[in-house]
């Protein structure tokens, strides 16, 4: 079905798709919600650590404590006991695991819609990742939780995808009453919460990321945070050399519970000293990335030719995606299709407004290597390992049936920290244009 006036009503110009002139010419923002941020404050700090010749962490010319500080603030502004600052959001995820003892015949559920990372450190470490469906949140179905479990299931990764907060009391509740742990990526949504509770402190571990792409960034890096006094010397362990540090940073040999394998995941100075800026500006990122999102939700509320994902709880949503759901995927590409002709794309460099199947490796069915279950090893470690011979998981499209519904018809829009009104409204307007309303 082509989309023209003929379909939506009440068009009064033409669409650019079929030769009008286009909402809007310029590129939108790219989506890097930090960097739109920096200033003269993350340069400051990072000459500071060059100044005093000191970008490692435990020792230099004139050590300048960044890593110390930022995770104490990290922890601070979490409300949590402990956090380990680590080299990414994947290092995270290695750490988390580890310390929480993953390894060969065990399942951990994962959702459909998350990142490559979360089933790659489950993979890495001789596990097999079970998929299990999402919900309209877009994150985990507690429901789909409870029928993926198995005598083999150690614990579930919960994503909060996309800048907004899982169901994550009700998959608390799952994982609680089953025995099983519960770790929350929270790589997209740094500075989120529910019920007033930071994301990332309901489970036994949370992680996050400080990728380009994130709310808060340096480049690359990560954090892992937890309450359990045993779980923190584990990860801080893993992170590092397999061994726990002194006060001074001089390792520990005489505890064996801590006689374990590091990753080298540990963080520089350089970034650290970058995220603590960044951290002080979270709270005015979000409110960048919220009052645009919800500003645009609002005036699209109007419009029953869609849907808005449904969000846990919306003073805790980051804002940074907006998700839109329409009755087929025909429609929603047809959308999509007439929105980018609008204008509403950012620079080639970007991704930005895409039907959700296009989304890469945040969809489980768009995974090579998972839905082949490929190895690293000529054993086909982990799938052929003898302690995984019971886990029979699939991972090809079908696998949940859900997510493949919302996945193609939905359109995911970026927002961006730096929106001004100009950009907001050219956004509302093209919504409008291709759904039929006058601008």
């Amino acid at each position: 079905m082509k989309l023209t006036q003929d379909n939506f009503t009440a068009i009064q110009d033409k669409l650019a798709i079929d030769g009008g002139q286009p909402v809007r010419t310029e590129p939108l923002p790219l989506e890097f919600p930090g960097v739109h941020h920096m200033d003269n404050e993350e340069i400051e700090a990072a000459l500071r650590v060059l100044k005093a010749r000191s970008p490692f962490r435990y020792y230099g010319i004139d050590l300048q404590g960044e890593v110390d500080a930022f995770e104490s603030e990290f922890a601070s502004f979490l409300g949590v006991n402990h956090a380990i600052a680590v080299n990414s959001g994947t290092a995270a995820l290695h750490t988390a695991l580890s310390a929480l003892g993953v390894g060969p015949g065990q399942e951990v559920i994962v959702p459909a819609y998350m990142w490559v990372s979360v089933v790659a450190a489950v993979v890495n470490l001789g596990a097999i990742p079970v998929l299990a469906d999402i919900d309209k949140t877009f994150c985990l179905d507690p429901a789909a939780v409870q029928k993926s479990i198995t005598p083999r299931t150690s614990g579930m990764i919960v994503v909060h995808m996309s800048g907004a907060p899982a169901n994550i009391v009700e998959l608390l509740k799952v994982a609680r009453e089953r025995g099983m742990f519960l770790l929350e990526d929270c790589a997209q949504c740094a500075g989120g919460s529910v019920g007033g509770k930071k994301v990332g402190t309901f489970g036994d571990m949370g992680i996050f990321s400080f990728q380009m792409n994130k709310n808060m960034t340096s480049g690359e890096g990560g954090a892992v945070v937890t309450n359990d006094a045993r779980l923190y010397d584990r990860a801080f362990a893993c992170h590092d050399l397999g061994y726990a540090r002194d006060d001074n940073g001089r390792t520990v040999f005489d505890n064996l519970a801590l006689c374990l394998w590091g990753r080298g995941y540990r963080i520089d100075e350089l970034r650290a000293s970058i995220l603590r800026v960044q951290l002080r500006k979270l709270p005015r990122i979000i409110a960048a990335m919220h009052g645009s999102k919800y500003r645009i939700r609002k005036a699209l509320e109007e419009f029953p030719q869609l849907r808005l994902r449904k969000i846990v709880d919306p003073q805790g949503d980051t804002g940074s995606f907006l998700i839109s759901t329409f009755d087929t995927p025909e429609v929603a590409t047809q959308v999509n299709q007439a929105l980018r002709a609008e204008g509403i794309v950012t620079s080639s460099q970007g991704v930005n407004n895409v039907v959700m199947t296009n989304w890469g490796l945040h969809v489980y069915f768009n995974i090579p290597s998972l839905v082949n279950k490929t190895s690293v090893d000529k054993k086909g470690s982990p799938w052929k390992l003898a302690e995984n011979r019971d886990s029979t998981a699939s991972y090809r499209k079908g696998t949940c049936p859900l997510a493949d519904s919302l996945f193609e018809r939905s359109i995911l829009l970026a927002i961006p920290s730096c929106l001004t009104d100009r950009d907001e409204q050219d956004i509302v307007r093209a919504f409008r244009k291709v759904l039929g309303r006058q601008a």
